[in-house]
């Protein structure tokens, strides 16, 4: 059941979710005042949300805006030499080799970092929303131990498929989800509670870590160089085919996630909170979970591990636009999109001819910040 928003939140005598005015003092640090929009101090509760609507937006507008031009600096980057002007011509196919090179080369790769990092995203802000937990991303579930198992397994079984390492990562990736939710219900019913679910996917984790060092015990040295590989993670082998089959993985759960991001917004404030306004917690975590894990296992089953940006990208979006889900969500798709690309950018500039994979670079913007949320006092952009 979707609880249904309201058009204007009133909170002088308390805080919604969504609190832009009003609020008693302490009840949401995340609370705007018409102040500090720059609007008269006696501006009506609908016309502080609506300017502070038209601030979210237009941050959304330019978060896009930054995706284009790194994808724009994507295509112009490279070994073969073609000016900015060549790569439009390009685009255009007034010219064969820089059409080839722009369309078969660079514009595949391009897309497919724009959707991983678009995926995890999505699936960091599902995480960090279910779970009520700013350090959770999909991989605190176990999904990214899944898919390098699977992975694995297919590369020590010598089969020579481009398709089957993929699907099984992804399959084993969905898998780790699923189990952790098992454990979660066995444990608490249906309700599952966040705590159980985080313990449940440490649990996880290490159990497919375990059984991947396992493999590559077991493995050839050929084996175990390609199954390390895979985990850093590398956009070197996408192409149109891998492009349209991500596209179908990890676009679909972005608008389920933004049709039930009012109720997600709800849960922030607690489980019975949330029940009391009519959201099924126990359907809407689960859900969220899966669709998060969908994404997740998408963008990771034709890279490998790209570490980081889960985590990364939702909190950046939420400095730049607030906890509303109906607008973080879209703007950390849009960030994490952006750093994945930009990541790759770097990877392929910054030690020619060789080129840095794109789990290394992410993993060297991840661990700073990350750092950064362990040691901040309070918590005053979650």
């Amino acid at each position: 059941m979707t609880a249904a928003p309201p058009t204007a939140p009133d909170c002088r005598s308390g805080c919604t979710p969504d609190c832009t005015s009003g609020c008693a003092p302490g009840m949401n640090p995340g609370c705007v005042s018409g102040q500090a929009l720059g609007l008269d101090p006696s501006a009506s509760p609908t016309a502080v949300y609506g300017a502070l609507l038209a601030r979210k937006t237009g941050m959304l507008a330019l978060l896009a805006v930054l995706l284009v031009a790194v994808v724009l600096a994507g295509l112009c980057a490279g070994a073969s030499g073609l000016s900015p002007a060549q790569v439009l011509g390009g685009l255009a196919r007034q010219n064969d080799f820089a059409a080839t090179v722009v369309w078969q080369l660079r514009l595949p790769r391009v897309l497919m970092a724009a959707l991983v990092g678009a995926g995890l995203a999505a699936g960091g802000v599902a995480s960090q929303a279910i779970l009520r937990n700013p350090l959770a991303s999909p991989f605190t579930l176990g999904v990214a131990s899944g898919a390098a198992f699977g992975a694995a397994l297919v590369i020590v079984s010598g089969s020579m498929s481009r398709w089957l390492p993929a699907a099984s990562a992804f399959c084993f990736a969905l898998a780790a989800s699923f189990l952790v939710l098992g454990i979660a219900r066995i444990k608490r019913g249906a309700a599952g509670g966040s705590s159980v679910l985080i313990l449940g996917g440490v649990a996880i984790m290490f159990l497919f870590s375990s059984l991947t060092s396992f493999i590559q015990y077991l493995g050839t040295e050929h084996e175990v160089q390609a199954i390390v590989f895979w985990a850093f993670g590398s956009l070197s082998k996408a192409c149109w085919p891998e492009v349209a089959v991500a596209c179908l993985m990890i676009l679909p759960p972005l608008p389920l996630l933004l049709r039930v991001s009012w109720d997600l917004n709800l849960l922030a404030a607690g489980d019975d909170a949330a029940r009391s306004m009519g959201v099924d917690v126990a359907r809407l975590r689960a859900g969220g979970l899966v669709l998060g894990a969908l994404a997740t296992a998408g963008a990771i089953c034709f890279t490998g591990v790209v570490g980081f940006i889960g985590l990364v990208a939702p909190h950046l979006a939420r400095m730049l636009v607030g906890g509303d889900h109906r607008v973080l969500l879209p703007a950390a798709c849009c960030l994490g999109a952006a750093l994945v690309a930009a990541a790759d950018l770097v990877g392929r500039t910054l030690w020619q001819p060789q080129i840095i994979p794109i789990g290394i670079m992410t993993s060297f913007l991840g661990v700073p910040f990350f750092l950064h949320l362990l040691l901040r006092r309070g918590r005053e952009d979650w």
